[in-house]
């Protein structure tokens, strides 16, 4: 959709259109979940969902949207085998999203154009039913309002074509707390995370949105740096990796540091871990959704990098794995390099849930299932004796 954001909002300015996103894709697919196109009243057509496969056809559904206003799900699976059917010949299965989107959108849209040009992470939120409701969710990286909603005008119905298209000044107001029952849990989950997709039934109870809803994420995905180059940071790299983060890896030793080692691992830097992550922050790639863990098992890497991690704020977690030895001599060292109390408080070591974990996989898991736990509020203890939902 960031493709044809500009283009949408100057073709819907003029009048209606259509707006189609590819919302699911299962097995092999020409385009990513998220893959957008815009078709007008006179037939013009930007952007592609599939590189030719299916384009006809949504075209043909794009004009019964414009014409009664209902929005469609679309779903296209393997072409017959002399390739003349609708379908995709590459043999997955996709689906995908019309809506119309006309002036009343106006403001919604440029307020996500606008957060996308000061490189803002920002998530759209629509219901995926006839009547699609859209909700920005501002911020996601800095921690701030998770919803914006158009602005009702004086008589307190639907914006106004002018309120509409100013913006998210006048055009939006804040939303609810990231924990209001109007945005869904996983929904919040998943704009924060960076990750586009959908959320089904079981997500969306509890909301006033129908009961399955797309995530349209733009901007960067939650990062995780790992500091160190041996076996527990490959299984973390990977798990981080599956679980949406953007993984980097980061040691000075030159001769264990290699992407052939992480090949999970988005990036693999060859530097010294705090001069790494002061950089990172000092260039403005570090948010309040930035897990750093240190794995090095080494005080003349492992200190200076504590040291710098707990000196900024904004990060979600900052764990350090080692024993209850490695523990005591790493607070001395921390409290003695001038470490407040009020930051060794934000580290989390020996980190990771008690689960008795021995292999570096098991340990992945026991550190992640912290993070996840932490991030959500969770207890970390068995769900079967506990009292209450289970999701919260």
């Amino acid at each position: 959709m960031r493709d044809v954001l500009a283009e949408l909002i100057d073709r819907a300015s003029e009048g209606s259109v259509v707006l189609a996103r590819v919302v699911g894709v299962t097995g092999a697919g020409p385009r990513a979940v998220g893959a957008s196109m815009v078709v007008t009243g006179d037939g013009e057509v930007v952007g592609s969902l599939s590189g030719g496969c299916v384009e006809s056809a949504v075209v043909e559904s794009a004009a019964m949207v414009l014409a009664d206003g209902i929005a469609v799900l679309e779903r296209f699976g393997i072409a017959d085998q002399d390739g003349m059917a609708i379908g995709l010949t590459c043999g997955g299965e996709m689906e995908i999203f019309l809506e119309r989107v006309d002036r009343t959108r106006l403001g919604m849209l440029t307020a996500l154009a606008r957060e996308i040009d000061a490189g803002r992470a920002v998530a759209l939120l629509t219901s995926l039913a006839g009547e699609p409701d859209w909700r920005l969710l501002l911020d996601i990286g800095a921690g701030g309002p998770i919803t914006g909603e158009p602005a009702a005008d004086a008589r307190g119905g639907r914006p106004s074509e002018s309120t509409a298209a100013d913006g998210v000044h006048d055009g939006m107001r804040p939303g609810p707390d990231a924990a209001s029952a109007a945005v869904p849990r996983d929904a919040v989950k998943m704009a924060r995370a960076g990750r586009t997709g959908t959320i089904g039934s079981d997500e969306c109870e509890g909301g006033d949105l129908p009961r399955r809803a797309f995530v349209h994420s733009f901007g960067p995905p939650a990062r995780m740096i790992l500091a160190g180059a041996n076996d527990f940071v490959r299984a973390l790299s990977r798990l981080g990796s599956q679980l949406g983060y953007r993984v980097t890896v980061v040691d000075a030793r030159e001769t264990f540091t290699t992407a052939a080692r992480f090949p999970a691992a988005a990036e693999v830097v060859v530097d010294w871990p705090h001069r790494y992550l002061r950089a990172e922050h000092e260039g403005g790639r570090i948010d309040a959704r930035t897990v750093v863990l240190v794995l090095t098992h080494d005080a003349k890497f492992d200190v200076p990098l504590l040291v710098e991690a707990l000196g900024l704020a904004e990060l979600a977690f900052v764990g350090a794995l080692g024993s209850r030895r490695t523990h005591a001599d790493r607070l001395a060292r921390l409290v003695a390099a001038g470490v407040t109390p009020d930051r060794l408080a934000r580290l989390r070591s020996p980190v990771g849930l008690d689960l008795n974990a021995t292999t570096p996989d098991e340990t992945a898991v026991s550190i992640v299932a912290q993070i996840i736990a932490e991030a959500g509020r969770g207890s970390g203890r068995p769900l079967g004796p506990l009292d209450g939902p289970i999701h919260r």
